[in-house]
């Protein structure tokens, strides 16, 4: 069988976990191994990053934000991702470079060219099967981190900020090809088969 491996991108609130959880489950049901992986985090390095980057008391730089993130995000694909897609494993990974873009690039102010270069070098060019965003207006998203969790660090940004990154998002939709927009409005089950239909697609694309 073979490897797949899916970004689930979107702002905080949008649904990525909940989703990602369902899928992974499709996946084990369909007795395919699967990776569940979150950035920054899945590797030792990238936890402690993770614990850095989301729950520090203080303000990080924009460009320290990003250079921890593209640190984890090559460790997790070197470690992890890459090996398990050599094995013909499923790769479910919420967030991946197309954050970086949105968040410290169109979110912070950060140069996208610049940005882009790290992504690059991090990765070594390695894209998902697609990238699936789903979208929920900036309202929705807060509104439900509010009433399901303690804000993290990244969460409590300001609406202004947030809707830089919706609006950067959405430009990436349309210059990168593997992205795909998906209404995270639909309920969780409506939604799931939205997902699970485009999985579908790029399986039958890549037989």
């Amino acid at each position: 069988m073979k490897s797949l491996f899916i970004v689930l991108e979107g702002i905080d609130g949008s649904g990525k976990t909940t989703q990602a959880k369902r899928l992974c489950r499709h996946f084990e049901d369909e007795k395919r191994t699967v990776h569940s992986l979150k950035e920054p985090g899945g590797t030792p390095l990238g936890e402690r990053i993770r614990e850095l980057f989301l729950h520090s008391d203080r303000a990080l730089e924009p460009l320290t934000e990003l250079l921890l993130i593209e640190a984890s995000r090559h460790e997790l694909v070197e470690q992890v991702i890459r090996p398990a897609l050599r094995q013909g494993a499923a790769v479910v990974c919420q967030r991946y470079t197309y954050s970086s873009l949105a968040y410290q690039g169109y979110g912070r102010g950060l140069a996208l060219d610049w940005i882009s270069e790290l992504n690059e070098r991090a990765t070594g060019g390695l894209k998902p099967d697609v990238a699936i965003y789903l979208d929920v207006p900036v309202a929705t998203g807060m509104h439900r981190v509010q009433n399901e969790r303690e804000p993290d660090r990244m969460e409590r940004e300001g609406r202004a900020f947030l809707k830089r990154v919706e609006a950067g998002y959405h430009k990436l939709i349309e210059q990168n090809s593997e992205m795909v927009k998906v209404d995270g409005s639909l309920s969780e089950g409506e939604l799931f088969q939205k997902i699970v239909e485009l999985v579908r697609q790029v399986e039958g694309g890549a037989s």
